[in-house]
C-alpha cells in the first residue's frame, strides 16, 4: 500500500494542496507538495513516477506521461444513451426495481454511476486511501454538474475494506438488495497477438496503484460474504475468463467483451 506520494501543483492550488494533505495524512499517506510552474505533457514525461496532480480540472494520479481520474463527467454522454433496456448491466442488477446495491470494487465507479443514473441507490466501498480520495472528488464535482447532481446523491461512499465491510454485514444481518463484483482480472501478456490490446490507459495507472507487493487483489474472498447478505450478486467477468472464485454461476448475461454472473439467494 502507498504510504507517502508526491503531488505536482502550481502555488494557486494551496490551499486544496492543505485539505487534501491532512485528509491523506488521516488515511496513512504522506503527501509530499512539489510546487511547480506548470503542468502539462510535457512535465509528465519527465517525472514518469506514480504520484497525484492538481490542477483546474481537480485531483488525478500520473505515472509514466499519462494522467487517470474518476471522470464522472465525462459519463455523461454515455448516461444519456443508457436505458434498462439497452443495457446489459441494468438486467442483470434489475435496476428497473431502484435496487439497494453495495458496489464492493469500485474502480473508478463508472459502474456505478450509471446503475444510480438508473435507478439504484448505490453504496461505493473502496480501501485504497488514494483511490477513494479520488473517488470523493469526482463526486464533489459531480453534485455541482446540473445532469450529474441528483445521480451523484444516489452514490454513498464507504472507505472500508470489502471483506471487512461484507463480513460486518452478515454478522449484523444487515442485507441488501445487489452486490456487484467487478473485481481486477489480470493484464493480458503484453507480448500476445496484438489483438489482444493492452488494458486502456487509466486502468493501467489503476493497475500500478493498486498492485500489492506484486498481487492482484482478485476478488475471490468476496463472492461468499455477498452471497449471504445479498438476493443476488453479479459478477462482470472478460466474456471469456473463468467463474470468480471458481464458482458456477445461476445465469449469466453475454456481451461482446465481457459477461455478467448472477448468484441468486
Amino acid at each position: 500500500m502507498v504510504s507517502e506520494i508526491r503531488l505536482f501543483a502550481t502555488a494557486q492550488y494551496a490551499a486544496q494542496i492543505q485539505f487534501y494533505q491532512e485528509l491523506l495524512a488521516s488515511r496513512g499517506v504522506t503527501v509530499e507538495w512539489v510546487e511547480i510552474e506548470q503542468l502539462n505533457a510535457r512535465f509528465l514525461r519527465q517525472h514518469p513516477e506514480l504520484a497525484l496532480c492538481l490542477d483546474q480540472d481537480g485531483l488525478w494520479l500520473s505515472a509514466e506521461g499519462m494522467k487517470m481520474q474518476p471522470d464522472w463527467r465525462g459519463e455523461i454522454s454515455r448516461l444519456k444513451r443508457a436505458s434498462l433496456k439497452s443495457e446489459l448491466l441494468a438486467r442483470a442488477c434489475q435496476l428497473a426495481e431502484k435496487p439497494k446495491l453495495i458496489d464492493a470494487t469500485a474502480g473508478l465507479g463508472h459502474d456505478s454511476l450509471l446503475m444510480a443514473h438508473l435507478g439504484a441507490e448505490v453504496i461505493l466501498v473502496e480501501r485504497h486511501p488514494i483511490l477513494v480520495t479520488l473517488l470523493e472528488a469526482a463526486k464533489a464535482q459531480a453534485t455541482l454538474d446540473p445532469f450529474l447532481a441528483d445521480t451523484a446523491e444516489r452514490i454513498s461512499l464507504v472507505y472500508a475494506d470489502s471483506q471487512d465491510y461484507l463480513e460486518q454485514r452478515v454478522r449484523e444481518q444487515q442485507e441488501v438488495d445487489v452486490v456487484y463484483l467487478d473485481p481486477m482480472f489480470p493484464q493480458r501478456d503484453q507480448n500476445s497477438n496484438k489483438k489482444q490490446a493492452l488494458v486502456k490507459k487509466q486502468m493501467q495507472l489503476l493497475h500500478l496503484l493498486l498492485a500489492d507487493d506484486g498481487q492482484m487483489d482478485l476478488g475471490e474472498q468476496l463472492l461468499a460474504p455477498a452471497r449471504q447478505i445479498a438476493k443476488r450478486v453479479v459478477v462482470k467477468r472478460p466474456r471469456l475468463a473463468v467463474h470468480l472464485d471458481d464458482v458456477t454461476p445461476d445465469h449469466q448475461w453475454l456481451g461482446d467483451a465481457c459477461r455478467f454472473d448472477a448468484y441468486f439467494k
